[in-house]
C-alpha cells in the first residue's frame, strides 16, 4: 500500500506527514543542538518535548532569546479553535507552553477563535463557539499556567481590543497573497477570508498595551505556520517586530495512521473522557505488534508504527530510560501488545483523573483569565 498523499493547512491535516519536507517546504529551521542548549541553561532542564523533537522546527527562536538575554521582557501567543471538547494532541503544546511562560517569566496571550470555528462549521452557532470557549478554557487552566500572566481571548467577546490592530493588519494584505496562502476559493464565505487579520492581531497586542515593541513568540503545531508568515511579512511595515516560533508535531490518534483528530472520537482521548472509556479507548488501539502472542514472542513488535508506544513516547513517560527499555522490550518480544495497553490504559486513567479534578477547579478561576 502506498503512502497517502500528505496535506498540512491550518483547517485539515491528513495523510503520511514527513516533518522534514514540512521543514522544506514552509522554509523553517529545525530547532539544533546549540537552540537547545541556550533553551537549557535557562530553564534548568529540557522540557521532554524538546529532548524529544516533538518541539522540532523555529522561526527566528535563537532571535527572540537574544532579547530575552538583553534584558528586555517577551512574550507568547498561542490558541485553540473552539469546536468541541479538548483533546490530548491539543494539551501538548499548552504544556510546553506553561515550561516556556515559567521559564521566561513571560506573559501568555491566548486566542479562542471562536469567530472562525462559527465561519468554517456549518453545523456550528456563535452560541456554540463561545460556549466552546468557556470550556476549553477550563483545560487550558488546568495545565497550570500563570493566572497572573495569561489573557484568554474570545474573539467574539473581545473583539474590541482586536478590531484595530485587525484593521491594520488587512490594510497591507491583498487579496491575491491570502488566496495563494490560504487556498481561498469563491465558494469560500467573505468572514473566513478577513479572519487571518483577526489571528494576526494577537502577536502585537502586548506591544499596544505596554506602549513598547515586545518579542513574541507562538509555540503551536506546525499547521498553523502560514498564518503567521503572512503576518511576518507585514509585521515591519506596521511598527512591530516579526512573532518568533516553535513548531509542533502532532500527536497521533489511536487508530492507523493520522493525527488525533476530534472527527474521529474512537481513536481520541478527550479530557472530558471518563477514565474507563478512555482506558477502552486505548485497549481498542492500532499496535505494532505481530497476529498472535506466539510471533510476538518469536519476533518482537515494531514500536515505530505503534500508537501505544507512541502516546509513552509523546506524553506517558518522562524518563528516558525507561522509555529505552519499553523500546528494547517490544522489539525482542518480552512484552506483548495486551500487556503494554493494560500499562498505558492505567496511566490514561490516573492522568484524566488528576487533569479532571484541576479541571472543575478552574471554573472559579475563569473570570481571572479572560482579558480585562
Amino acid at each position: 500500500m502506498g503512502k497517502e498523499e500528505m496535506i498540512v493547512t491550518p483547517w485539515k491535516v491528513s495523510g503520511d506527514v514527513d516533518y522534514d519536507k514540512l521543514i522544506e517546504k514552509f522554509g523553517t529551521k529545525p530547532i539544533t543542538v546549540e537552540l537547545l542548549e541556550r533553551i537549557e541553561r535557562h530553564a534548568g532542564y529540557l522540557h521532554v518535548q524538546l529532548r524529544r523533537g516533538i518541539f522540532f522546527s523555529h522561526r527566528d527562536m535563537d532571535w527572540w532569546l537574544d532579547i530575552y538575554e538583553s534584558g528586555l521582557p517577551v512574550g507568547l501567543y498561542t490558541g485553540r479553535g473552539p469546536s468541541g471538547p479538548v483533546h490530548l494532541g491539543h494539551l501538548l503544546p499548552w504544556f510546553f507552553t506553561k515550561y516556556l511562560q515559567d521559564t521566561f517569566d513571560a506573559d501568555l496571550y491566548f486566542q479562542m477563535t471562536d469567530d472562525e470555528k462559527f465561519l468554517i462549521h456549518p453545523e456550528l452557532s456563535l452560541e456554540d463557539t463561545v460556549g466552546y470557549t468557556h470550556e476549553n478554557a477550563l483545560d487550558l487552566i488546568a495545565c497550570g499556567l500563570n493566572p497572573e500572566k495569561t489573557f484568554i481571548i474570545s474573539d467574539v467577546k473581545h473583539i474590541s481590543h482586536l478590531y484595530r490592530l485587525a484593521l491594520q493588519v488587512a490594510k497591507h494584505i491583498t487579496f491575491s497573497t491570502a488566496k495563494a496562502i490560504f487556498g481561498f476559493t469563491e465558494s469560500d464565505n467573505i468572514g473566513i477570508i478577513w479572519f487571518p487579520a483577526v489571528q494576526a492581531a494577537p502577536c502585537f497586542i502586548q506591544s499596544v498595551r505596554e506602549g513598547r515593541k515586545v518579542a513574541v513568540l507562538i509555540p503551536a503545531a506546525i499547521d498553523q505556520d502560514p498564518y503567521w508568515r503572512m503576518t511576518r511579512d507585514i509585521a515591519e511595515h506596521l511598527g512591530f517586530y516579526k512573532p518568533a516560533q516553535m513548531h509542533a508535531k502532532f500527536l497521533p490518534g489511536l487508530g492507523r495512521g493520522g493525527k488525533m483528530s476530534a472527527s474521529m472520537p474512537e481513536t481520541a482521548i478527550f479530557t472530558i473522557d471518563p477514565p474507563e472509556r478512555a482506558a477502552q479507548k486505548v485497549m481498542n488501539a492500532y499496535t505494532g505488534g505481530r497476529p498472535t502472542v506466539r510471533e510476538q514472542r518469536m519476533l518482537g513488535g515494531d514500536p515505530s508504527i505503534c500508537t501505544v508506544f507512541a502516546y509513552y513516547y509523546y506524553l506517558f513517560e518522562e524518563d528516558d530510560e525507561r522509555l529505552k527499555r519499553l523500546e528494547e522490550d517490544c522489539r525482542s518480544g518480552s512484552i506483548i501488545c495486551g500487556e503494554c495497553k493494560e500499562r498505558l490504559a492505567e496511566r490514561v486513567k490516573i492522568f484524566l483523573r488528576e487533569f479532571q479534578e484541576r479541571r472543575e477547579k478552574a471554573r472559579e478561576l475563569l473570570d481571572k483569565f479572560f482579558l480585562k
